[in-house]
């Protein structure tokens, strides 16, 4: 039997084994007053009921490093971006000055094989030298086709463009002096016309020409053979004014078709378009399309006289 004198003070039963003795409810303690100096805002947080627009800001020049469809946005790679509109008009203001200086030559050049005298004869007592500016355009033509380092680095494809220049020019040049001065300059005029055309018309349709460059191949392919067979019936028949306009407007089409397709790469927007890097490589296209479009109309001109 349990002694009397070693009760336990208490008269609730006692806990179980593993269970906290209970204690009774406390009420909560207030938190102590904040003594510091009072937050005047600023930086941080907002407050709990701060209602601003989350979205009112986005449009802000301050965030425009914030892409809704690519999330952040790196200024140091957007130049191989071509969809950013402003890359683009630099791009094409570069390709356009860069073929408005070309052409301003080439027509300098033809003006003055074409029209002054002892120039023209010169040319025509030396007809190897055009076949020389033929082999010169030929090299630098694909030096600046297939090496993508040479036509990217400043000064190499400037130079390297200058002697392309050059080499066209004279062979121009050449064809207007063996032509004569009025098939020549009506060669030009309707070049200038004709290229204005394609142009507009090549910037403002929704045909894509350059989903065409298989078909442009082998056009080429057809158009070169038929001028072998041509070269080969002038030596074996002599000249044929007739086969001359016709395979001159054949050609006048395959080049016009050309100038669509390179316009419509330089202009964007359509399934195959150039880098903003190769402002020259798109000079250079345009360049040789406008003129083999005035050689090609020049020979039509040639045997309408």
């Amino acid at each position: 039997m349990a002694d009397p004198r070693f009760q336990p003070p208490y008269s609730e039963p006692p806990y179980p084994y593993g269970a906290n003795p209970p204690y009774p409810s406390q009420p909560p303690q207030p938190y102590p007053p904040y003594v510091g100096s009072h937050w005047e805002g600023g930086a941080g947080y907002p407050y709990a009921n701060y209602n601003e627009n989350p979205y009112s800001n986005q449009n802000n020049p301050q965030n425009n490093n914030v892409s809704v469809e690519g999330g952040y946005r790196d200024d140091r790679f957007t130049a191989s971006n071509f969809s950013d509109k402003n890359i683009r008009h630099r791009f094409i203001r570069k390709v356009y000055l860069t073929l408005s200086v070309q052409l301003l030559f080439t027509f300098g050049i033809v003006c003055v094989f074409c029209l002054v005298i002892p120039v023209r004869n010169w040319i025509r007592r030396n007809p190897w030298f055009y076949y020389l500016a033929y082999g010169v355009f030929l090299v630098t033509y694909l030096v600046l086709g297939c090496i993508i380092s040479v036509r990217r680095k400043v000064p190499g494809n400037y130079i390297c463009l200058t002697v392309f220049t050059l080499a066209l020019s004279y062979m121009a040049g050449s064809i207007g002096a063996f032509y004569g001065a009025e098939a020549a300059l009506i060669a030009v005029a309707l070049t200038f016309a004709l290229c204005i055309c394609i142009t507009l018309f090549a910037t403002q349709t929704r045909i894509d020409f350059t989903l065409c460059s298989g078909l442009l191949f082998v056009f080429s392919c057809a158009v070169m053979l038929a001028g072998i067979a041509i070269m080969i019936v002038y030596f074996v028949l002599g000249p044929n004014k007739i086969l001359q306009g016709v395979y001159g407007g054949v050609v006048t089409l395959l080049f016009g078709l050309y100038l669509a397709y390179d316009t419509q790469q330089i202009m964007g927007g359509r399934e195959f378009e150039l880098e903003p890097e190769e402002y020259i490589f798109g000079a250079m296209q345009l360049y040789v399309d406008v003129v083999f479009m005035f050689m090609a109309i020049a020979g039509i001109t040639n045997a309408a006289s």
